[in-house]
């Protein structure tokens, strides 16, 4: 019984090695690697809403489609030896299949690497030197585990979202404080590296209004998975309206519960560590905290920006994002709520 269930294992395994099919596996999974959606938390690099984006997509499917070939070429080839495989009384001469050694092992590769090659220099000098170099300039600084945004022109601060105007190239100069990091947004550009001591310039032009998911691509600790971000593409008049209105310092309170909390702020632990303009609170270990309440997201995308939240994070933001530096802050609720009502008034 053992030897003839070893048998049918050999001859399964046979039946298999023989199947036209089996070099179908990789296109499959090709395919199914390509079918990335865009939504939010899931960006897709093939659905490219930039120039640097349009290109990186352009060599992918280049590559997919010299891949794809040669699947195809490679099952023909297996095809036709099953088909036309000899007897066992057929001679072989010496050299019969050097041509088609030559031509499909040699010849073909080399001319494929080299058009791959020459693709790939005028892709990477495209996105070194773009011809529009822009004059928006974005100063961009990793942090463990979040993202300092700076706009040097009218000295507008925020935090994990980069505004951007549609249509125009925008200048990113970027460097970090700590650690190494990677700058990357799928569907606008390429990665690129943050790396200690240095600073890397991107450039980045958005084709349509939207907001595009980024993330560090390069492990940097406990947190890497928790340090995302957002490029807000807007129409140009919209753009302009946002920056000016960053520059500007926190509104004063719109009534007495938000004063409280203005209070509460400048006079606990908080103005340590932040800054919001226009008051005492002038730290700069975490995010700035004028505009706060006009960001969508918490953590460097880890939570909604809503009341319940934002408490929360305030509270004991350890429990949503272990290992950041935000100890967790001793208020009492009354204090909270005016905080919160507070920072609730920052847009």
């Amino acid at each position: 019984m053992a030897g003839s269930g070893r048998g049918r294992e050999r001859g399964l395994a046979r039946a298999r090695s023989r199947s036209p099919l089996v070099p179908l596996v990789p296109l499959v999974l090709l395919l199914a690697a390509s079918c990335g959606g865009s939504g939010e938390g899931g960006p897709s690099a093939l659905a490219p809403a930039g120039f640097g984006a349009r290109r990186v997509a352009g060599l992918w499917w280049l590559l997919f489609g010299i891949s794809a070939g040669v699947v195809v070429v490679v099952t023909v080839l297996l095809l036709w030896a099953l088909v036309r495989r000899r007897g066992p009384d057929v001679k072989v001469r010496t050299g019969q299949g050097n041509r088609l050694v030559v031509v499909l092992g040699v010849a073909v590769p080399a001319a494929i690497l080299t058009l791959v090659y020459a693709v790939g220099l005028r892709d990477l000098e495209a996105l070194s030197d773009p011809k529009d170099p822009g004059e928006l300039v974005v100063e961009v600084t990793g942090h463990q585990w979040w993202w300092e945004v700076r706009y040097p022109q009218n000295g507008a601060v925020t935090a994990n979202e980069i505004h951007v105007p549609v249509g125009r190239t925008v200048h990113l100069r970027l460097r970090t404080a700590d650690v190494n990091h990677s700058f990357w947004v799928p569907q606008l550009a390429p990665k690129t590296d943050l790396v200690a001591g240095r600073v890397n310039d991107m450039w980045v032009r958005a084709e349509r209004p939207g907001a595009y998911r980024g993330q560090c691509a390069e492990y940097c600790g406990t947190q890497h998975a928790r340090m995302a971000f957002e490029v807000v593409a807007q129409r140009p008049e919209e753009f302009a309206s946002w920056l000016a209105g960053q520059a500007r310092p926190a509104p004063p309170p719109a009534d007495a519960r938000a004063a409280a909390g203005r209070k509460v702020l400048e006079s606990s632990s908080c103005a340590s560590c932040h800054t919001v303009r226009g008051t005492s609170a002038a730290g700069r270990v975490g995010p700035d905290l004028t505009h706060l309440a006009g960001r969508r997201y918490l953590g460097a995308g880890t939570v909604p920006n809503t009341p319940g939240w934002l408490g929360g994070w305030i509270s004991d933001s350890q429990t949503v994002k272990p290992g950041n530096l935000m100890p967790p802050q001793p208020l009492g609720p009354v204090e909270l709520r005016a905080l919160i009502a507070y920072l609730e008034t920052l847009h």
